[in-house]
Formats: structure tokens, sequence, C-alpha cells
């Protein structure tokens, strides 16, 4: 059955917002990239599908009483931090910190549901640990340009190390429970 359930409506529009924000460039700035052009492209159209079904033909199977986070203080702190401290005061650069710094919040509506309903599918617990493994394996990278190019991104990086913090507890849970074959559950 195709379903949405314990899955955060909330948190999926945030980062469709977050690719909207980060990737809207494509459509002024010219890259010989096309490798890169297609993912960026592939990115928007798959969330924003993942959007319109889940306001769809999967409606039925999201209870909007358990996805209940306020994201309008995200959006707030992410644009407030993003305006104050771009790297430029170009429109393409503060899009592209207010996607950086909304990503490494974004997940808090879906980890809120999930402490809402106390446990999650296996799927879930997969697709959220695929999630926070996609931004911890960043750290290497980050390690690897700093040492073998001397490049450092302070705005990837601190927010990055949020995002990853913010995984952590999750992680950890999910090592005790969905590692030794157990259903994913929270601590009572």
């Amino acid at each position: 059955m195709n379903s949405c359930s314990g899955i955060s409506f909330k948190t999926q529009a945030l980062y469709f917002f977050v690719y909207t924000t980060r990737y809207l460039d494509i459509f002024w700035t010219f890259t010989e990239s096309y490798y890169n052009t297609t993912f960026k492209i592939l990115f928007l159209v798959s969330s924003g599908y993942t959007i319109y079904k889940m306001t769809t033909s999967w409606k039925p199977t999201h209870d909007p009483n358990l996805d209940t986070f306020r994201v309008g203080y995200l959006l707030g702190g992410a644009l407030l931090i993003a305006v104050l401290f771009p790297y430029e005061w170009t429109f393409s650069e503060i899009l592209w910190a207010f996607s950086i710094w909304l990503e490494s919040v974004a997940i808090l509506p879906q980890l809120f549901l999930l402490q809402r309903t106390g446990e999650a599918e296996t799927i879930t617990a997969n697709y959220l640990f695929a999630l926070g493994l996609y931004r911890t394996l960043y750290i290497p990278n980050w390690l690897w340009r700093y040492f073998a190019e001397g490049h450092f991104d302070p705005i990837s990086v601190i927010a990055g190390v949020i995002q990853t913090i913010l995984y952590s507890d999750f992680f950890w849970i999910y090592y005790q429970k969905v590692f030794k074959g157990k259903k994913f559950a929270l601590p009572v």
C-alpha cells in the first residue's frame, strides 16, 4: 500500500524549499556540468513529486495532528542568519545560504513527529538513517577539501555540524534497535 504514514509533511515541504532556493540559480547560471544540472533538476522534481503525492493520493494516510511542529521559526531563523551572514550580498548567495541553514534544521519536524508517535516503521527509520548518513558523510569531504585544497566553507561546516548533532540521538537509538534486529522504538 502506498502511504506516507509516519513521514512529516512539514519536513518534506522544508526539503522542497531547501532544494528550490538552492538550485533556483540553474535558470540563470550556466554550467558546463550536465551531471550537476541533471541532479539538481532531479532533486527538485522528486521533492516536488513527494509533496504532490502527500497532498493528493497519500493525503488520507497522513495525520496532521501528529505533524505539529511550527516551521515558521525554522524559516525565520534560517532567513535571518542568511541575510545577516552571507558570503556576498547577492540574491543568489543569500538564497544559497538560506538553503544551507534551513537544511540543517529541516529534519526537526520529522524528529518531533517520531517523538510524538514513539516508534517508526523500519522503512521510515532506514530513510531517516540514510538522510543523516548523507549529511554525516560530508565531514570527510570537508576534511579532504581543507587539507587537499585549502578550502574551508564556514557556513556549510557550521550548518552541517548542527544537522549532524540533531541526528546524533537518532543514530544512537537506531544503532541500539535496528542494527540489533529490533523494531525502532524510542526508549520510554
